[in-house]
């Protein structure tokens, strides 16, 4: 029998909570940015074969490099408008649920969450992150996008690992209960 294939988040944000600052800016990220350290992510990026992102955040990489995220592997952008695919990008406009339902039960690696905040919640409300493996910036920015919105229902969760770095960045894996 095969092992289920898991919705992973890998994420940063700041020690008070957010994933951007006001604006979308994301400049605390370089706080932690050192040559040839890139905290488990090429380790984990190997694991998955599929993401799923918001357009938001879909938006903001590709003003920034000027190319598609993820040409290499399957990529989900969740949209409200439609849109042709390009590559291996598809922009998906139906329910974000059935999606990971359905991609859940193919033969595959992990399914990889690359945010943004309304997707990451959307599959929190609907118990669909498996795992958790969120890098925490030493900066509080005070106001921005926060990973987790109000209202969700509790969850449990287990550590799996936590790490430090010298950066200052530490690293906490979770797996939900």
């Amino acid at each position: 029998m095969t092992e289920e294939r898991k919705v992973l988040l890998f994420i940063a944000m700041s020690l008070d909570g957010y994933i951007s600052g006001l604006d979308d800016n994301l400049d605390f990220l370089s706080i932690v940015d050192i040559k040839d350290e890139d905290y488990g992510y090429g380790e984990f990026y190997d694991t998955i074969d599929t993401i799923i992102m918001g357009r938001k955040t879909f938006d903001q990489i590709t003003k920034k490099i000027s190319a598609l995220p993820h040409p290499d592997k399957l990529t989900y952008i969740i949209t409200r408008s439609e849109k042709p695919g390009i590559g291996k990008t598809v922009f998906y406009t139906g329910d974000l649920k059935e999606l990971v339902l359905e991609l859940k039960k193919k033969i595959g690696k992990n399914i990889y969450c690359d945010g943004g905040a309304e997707i990451v919640n959307e599959l929190l409300n609907h118990d669909l992150i498996d795992e958790l493996i969120i890098s925490v910036i030493p900066v509080l920015i005070g106001d921005g996008k926060k990973l987790f919105l109000d209202g969700r229902p509790e969850q449990k969760l287990e550590l799996l690992s936590a790490s430090s770095y010298k950066s200052g960045l530490s690293q906490l894996h979770y797996k939900t209960l």
